[in-house]
């Protein structure tokens, strides 16, 4: 990654990690200084994400795939990182990281609005056997993990 578009993703990345740190800090109070360590670790899965997204083209998965994967590697019991990641990673509330992303996603559709009206009414269809299958098949998952766990 050159200079520039390390400069152009990082004037992106900055203002959503800084919206993560403010909905933490309005949502859950939050203080954003004990945060900071998590956020650093976020910007740099996120940077790493998409270095490797541009070393790897002929690979079809996008930026967010690669933070998952980095991320999931880094938080195993098997890494020998994984105390440290989860030490500085624990202080955010990744369910505060929904908000602004939604947000994003919002406005992203937004500005393809004409490309939606272009689409069928069976999109529709589609999107609510995919939305339903995502939530019964994540039931499932969570009834068979918590019934191997003996709490329920």
């Amino acid at each position: 990654m050159d200079i520039k578009t390390f400069s152009d993703n990082t004037k992106i990345i900055i203002p959503c990690i800084a919206l993560v740190l403010l909905a933490q800090f309005i949502g859950k109070g939050m203080s954003v200084v004990d945060a900071l360590p998590g956020a650093g670790v976020m910007f740099l899965v996120i940077i790493a994400s998409i270095q490797i997204k541009i070393w790897l083209p002929k690979i079809p998965l996008p930026a967010f795939a690669w933070a998952t994967l980095i991320a999931l590697l880094l938080s195993m019991p098997y890494s020998p990182v994984s105390h440290i990641f989860m030490s500085m990673t624990n202080k955010i509330d990744f369910l505060a990281t929904t908000t602004p992303l939604l947000a994003f996603a919002g406005l992203s559709v937004g500005n393809s609005i004409d490309k939606l009206k272009s689409l069928s009414w069976k999109i529709v269809i589609v999107s609510l056997v995919v939305f339903t299958s995502a939530f019964f098949g994540a039931a499932v998952v969570a009834q068979l993990i918590l019934k191997f766990q003996n709490i329920i």
